[in-house]
């Protein structure tokens, strides 16, 4: 038996090992038939491995627990308290759901955080997948111009590849996960209108259960996934889209939530990253606002959190070239240390 005879025997005994929907199996075992040589052949089988690798079956176990999710939304945000109490309210239905064994029936509303650059949009997404204990992947549409990024490219182009959804089905390897649909109003002008048709399909529960991705050539049931979408604002949304999502503003942070923040929770990061000691810098509390505000006025903390890291890495220098802390920072010497 040559090499590609014995290939596709083992493909045919993988197809059958693996709990496959009748019609998918069907299909292979039938493009196995005249499987072709060279190239042709090589590109089957990795499509047909790429099939087999997908969550056809495998789903993560839910975590049922509204305290713990109250305790995971604190630890990871500080303030936003009625932020948090819509996500709490939120999950509470999905948990309802899940325990009367009716998610069949039920689908959770798509949630769109919109609001300012750094005011939390994207790590709330994961807070939310850390309280459900699902896996998540993160879908960038900034700058996305072509809706085959998104649907994948036929198997008959020589380009041919799945598109980002089935790519992120097979990286997760389960077919439950939350999928971040991230600042969806930032695509290409040149393809928002295609890449908005896809949206559509994707966020509409009587659509996604049979999502086709060009590659794949087949129905993908994506009724189980989680999707939450960002924006920094709507304005570039379609209306069809919109009408799938349930938009929640992000507030702005004050500068006493930001100086809390930075204290409590991106300073200490920023000096693991650094490599720096807990303790070692001590920022006194009459410097913050030079801190907070370096630009003026910013209503997020990403701005914050570059700065804290520019100040930790300064400091990390200094370290390394003998000095000793804990290093205090001060009206005085604040200037040497905020980054340029």
């Amino acid at each position: 038996m040559d090499s590609a005879q014995t290939s596709i025997e083992e493909l045919k005994q993988k197809i059958t090992t693996t709990h496959l929907p009748p019609e998918v199996s069907e299909k292979l075992n039938n493009m196995l038939r005249f499987p072709g040589t060279g190239p042709e052949f090589e590109k089957l089988v990795s499509y047909i491995n790429f099939v087999l690798s997908l969550p056809f079956n495998n789903t993560s176990q839910d975590i049922l627990d509204l305290n713990r999710a109250r305790q995971i939304l604190d630890k990871n945000h500080y303030g936003l308290q009625s932020l948090k109490d819509r996500i709490l309210e939120y999950l509470s239905v999905l948990i309802l759901h899940t325990k009367h064994q009716d998610t069949s029936s039920f689908h959770a509303p798509v949630l769109l955080f919109v609001g300012l650059v750094g005011t939390g949009k994207t790590s709330i997404a994961y807070s939310i997948a850390e309280s459900l204990g699902r896996e998540i992947i993160r879908i960038p549409f900034g700058g996305l111009g072509d809706p085959v990024q998104l649907r994948g490219i036929s198997r008959v182009r020589s380009e041919a590849e799945p598109g980002q959804i089935i790519k992120a089905i097979a990286t997760v390897k389960v077919k439950n996960p939350v999928i971040l649909l991230d600042e969806i109003d930032r695509v290409a002008e040149q393809g928002q209108v295609g890449i908005m048709g896809v949206l559509v399909e994707l966020l509409d529960p009587a659509q996604n259960h049979s999502y086709v991705d060009h590659f794949l050539d087949f129905p993908f049931d994506l009724s189980q996934v989680l999707f939450i979408a960002t924006a920094n604002n709507t304005a570039n949304i379609a209306t069809a889209v919109m009408d799938r999502l349930e938009p929640i503003q992000m507030p702005s942070y004050t500068d006493e939530e930001k100086m809390m923040i930075g204290k409590n929770y991106l300073l200490p990061k920023a000096q693991t990253d650094a490599g720096i000691d807990p303790g070692q810098i001590v920022i006194d509390d009459n410097v913050w606002p030079q801190i907070l505000r370096p630009l003026g006025y910013d209503g997020g903390i990403r701005s914050l959190a570059r700065t804290l890291e520019g100040l930790s890495r300064k400091i990390a220098r200094e370290i390394i070239e003998g000095k000793r802390g804990p290093f205090r920072i001060s009206l005085q010497n604040v200037m040497e240390y905020l980054p340029q």
